[in-house]
């Protein structure tokens, strides 16, 4: 069998860079797929440093790009040399979930790089049904964008922008960024991006906010009050996973508005009677929002996304802050648990 390197993970904190087994094209779908460029995503430093992947020794890695190098003899549209993009969720497609469409709440679903190996690694394989061919104008470093851009627009559809609207986004990084992007897409008029990091607002800036806050050196709702005449924001994207953020997301949304959680909770909510009244006395919408997916699999989100990158309207590769071949991998997560990089975005390129 051939052989080839990846970064595998055997325990949290125990990343290796070592010689595995090629996979192999066994089903009649299956496409293999010679990795070029993968992203870190804030899951895979959860993983990889603390709570580890559903089994070991796993492959981490799901957001990435690559080319086919070979097919089943099923495969119909992705052929060899294609430049593709991979949706790294398995849906069992017959649950209740799933036959309404609803892929992120698939009841017993495989997802590339925490259930199944993932891309830190040479090659990968995916069924045919995930796999979308990047435009000609597209680069792979750009394709390796796509999965957290589609994440993040999957929330922009549930929670609905409107041409006209003010929106605020709490968190300045990746999926902010492209909150603040989409935001424009949509229509919005005004978007206030809030972050502690000068750089990150800086970088809100030039990638479209039209107003930063800086939430350190004064308290962001009175801003956003005052910015918007009293009445607060029409959408809050909250993206920090902050129990400050995720509070604060309630105060700066006004009446009859919408808020939407894209960040993941670490400790418990607990919010003030005065706080939850704004849910019922202002009748504020609260949207969640889980993976990238609808029907037709694997959905919208990943098609416009191509579309808007493509078109010029969607900026990815400016969200990147650090590039590392892959055999680095355990030294960059090692200096991510110690926090000794300031990054916004690292991708690892397979040379």
């Amino acid at each position: 069998m051939s052989k080839m390197k990846a970064a595998v993970l055997y325990a949290p904190g125990d990343l290796r860079y070592e010689e595995v087994e090629k996979p192999e094209v066994k089903n009649s779908d299956d496409v293999l797929i010679k990795v070029h460029e993968v992203g870190i995503c804030g899951s895979d430093i959860s993983r990889v440093l603390h709570t580890g992947t559903y089994t070991f020794p796993t492959i981490p890695g799901h957001e990435f790009s690559g080319t086919v190098e070979s097919v089943g003899e099923g495969v119909k549209e992705i052929k060899l040399g294609d430049k593709v993009v991979v949706a790294p969720m398995l849906p069992c497609m017959v649950c209740e979930a799933c036959v309404k469409g609803h892929y992120g709440q698939c009841e017993s679903y495989d997802f590339i790089g925490s259930r199944r190996d993932g891309a830190f690694a040479e090659y990968v394989v995916a069924p045919e049904k995930n796999i979308l061919k990047l435009p000609y104008n597209v680069s792979t470093e750009e394709g390796a964008l796509v999965e957290p851009a589609a994440v993040t627009l999957h929330g922009m559809i549930n929670v609905k922008i409107n041409p006209g609207d003010t929106v605020v986004v709490l968190g300045c990084g990746p999926i902010g960024q492209l909150a603040i992007q989409f935001s424009k897409i949509m229509g919005a008029t005004k978007v206030i991006a809030v972050d502690i990091l000068d750089k990150k607002l800086e970088e809100a800036i030039a990638i479209g906010a039209d107003i930063c806050i800086n939430s350190l050196l004064g308290d962001p709702v009175e801003a956003i009050k005052e910015i918007t005449t009293g009445k607060g924001a029409n959408v809050t994207i909250e993206t920090a996973g902050s129990n400050i953020t995720q509070e604060q997301a309630f105060r700066t949304t006004r009446d009859l508005g919408r808020i939407l959680f894209l960040g993941t909770a670490h400790k418990d909510i607990v919010l003030p009677p005065k706080t939850f009244e704004r849910i019922v006395r202002g009748e504020v919408q609260v949207f969640g929002s889980w993976n990238s997916y609808s029907a037709p699999f694997p959905g919208v989100e990943w098609r416009a996304t191509l579309d808007y990158i493509s078109a010029g309207k969607l900026k990815v590769s400016q969200l990147i802050t650090h590039k590392f071949n892959l055999s680095e991998a355990p030294k960059v997560f090692e200096k991510l648990g110690e926090r000794a990089i300031e990054f916004n975005k690292i991708i690892f390129v397979n040379n």
